[in-house]
């Protein structure tokens, strides 16, 4: 009985030394992938703040521009009414 009882204990203690290899070869996978996870989410994290810098500048510039485009568009009509007023104002000269 004892060499049928340590042949089965050698089997098993190799299935059980192949099973703690494979869970420390599965926890390093885990592991490794849970970092290229963090890394990638930081680097999309910049990227999205990069984008949103870049969004409030055109926001600001965009802004001004409107703002001088309503100034011309008055300049313009006023221009244009004084344009308008001051030929009638010579012909009755």
């Amino acid at each position: 009985m004892t060499p049928t009882h340590s042949k089965s204990w050698r089997l098993n203690r190799q299935i059980n030394v192949s099973v703690i290899v494979q869970l420390i070869l599965l926890a390093s996978l885990i592991v490794g992938s849970w970092l290229n996870l963090q890394r990638q989410l930081d680097l999309l994290q910049k990227d999205v703040s990069m984008l949103i810098h870049s969004q409030s500048s055109l926001e600001r510039k965009i802004e001004s521009l409107w703002t001088k485009s309503i100034s011309y568009e008055y300049r313009l009509q006023s221009v244009e009414k004084a344009a308008t007023t001051t030929p009638l104002a010579d012909d009755a000269l």
